[in-house]
């Protein structure tokens, strides 16, 4: 039989790949059976469903190749980013689904939450105060009234195939849902900001970038400390903190 890869665990939720089929088990039933729902209503290429029986979810693997992971290299030309650029924009001029998604979380609760966090930040000797008082200003071009669209919720660079110049299909869609369009054009770029250009050329340059470079650093200081309690290295070269380090 084909071994066993284990693509990615937490205590919320773990991915397996065995041979061409990713194994998906999620510990909310609720969050599995949408995650399934959105992806029949998304315009986009998305893996094919083999079953779904919770908490289990097995899709069939894409073809091609992700464009990079945060953390690491990046590839692909310029019209293979352009190519994820149009059909992110392709997701987002769709009729968003009634569910609220990662992405749409509302001014006052993200307020909330990243006062919090940064102070937690601070407090715990995580990361330095003036690191964290700075991108706390970037942050705030963020929080701002946004015009509801189909979003994938957590659209990192890992999650977009390509063959070519051709995306082949968008996975993960657990956190999607009605949210702000520019937080998915965020976390696609976060770590690989000098492939920001590449990817406006096909997605259109109607974006506010000062509310994008406001997202990476929203959005990486929020999940600094729970990457370091789950097992991830969020100070690792081109990771989180480099992205907060950056607006210094």
């Amino acid at each position: 039989m084909d071994e066993i890869e284990v693509v990615v665990a937490h205590s919320e939720r773990a991915t397996l790949r065995v041979g061409d089929v990713f194994l998906k088990v999620d510990a909310d039933r609720a969050r599995l059976a949408a995650e399934v729902e959105v992806m029949s209503l998304a315009p986009v290429p998305t893996p094919e469903v083999l079953w779904h029986e919770p908490p289990a979810l097995a899709i069939a693997a894409l073809p091609g190749a992700t464009l990079g992971s945060l953390g690491g290299e990046v590839s692909g030309s310029a019209a293979a980013w352009a190519a994820a650029g149009a059909v992110i924009r392709r997701l987002h001029d769709a009729p968003p689904p009634s569910r609220l998604g990662q992405a749409g979380r509302s001014i006052d609760v993200l307020n909330r939450k990243l006062d919090d966090e940064c102070a937690a930040l601070v407090a715990s000797g995580v990361l330095p105060a003036d690191l964290v008082s700075r991108n706390r200003e970037v942050a705030e071009a963020a929080l701002r009234p946004w015009t509801p669209a189909f979003t994938h919720g957590d659209l990192q660079i890992a999650h977009v195939f390509l063959d070519g110049d051709e995306v082949t299909g968008v996975i993960d869609w657990s956190e999607a849902g009605r949210g702000d369009a520019l937080y998915d054009l965020a976390t696609f770029t976060l770590g690989h900001e000098d492939r920001l250009d590449d990817l406006l050329a096909g997605y259109g340059t109607d974006v506010d970038r000062d509310v994008i470079t406001g997202w990476w650093s929203l959005r990486s200081l929020l999940i600094v400390r729970w990457l370091a309690e789950n097992g991830f290295d969020p100070f690792a070269p081109g990771c989180e903190v480099d992205v907060l380090r950056a607006r210094m």
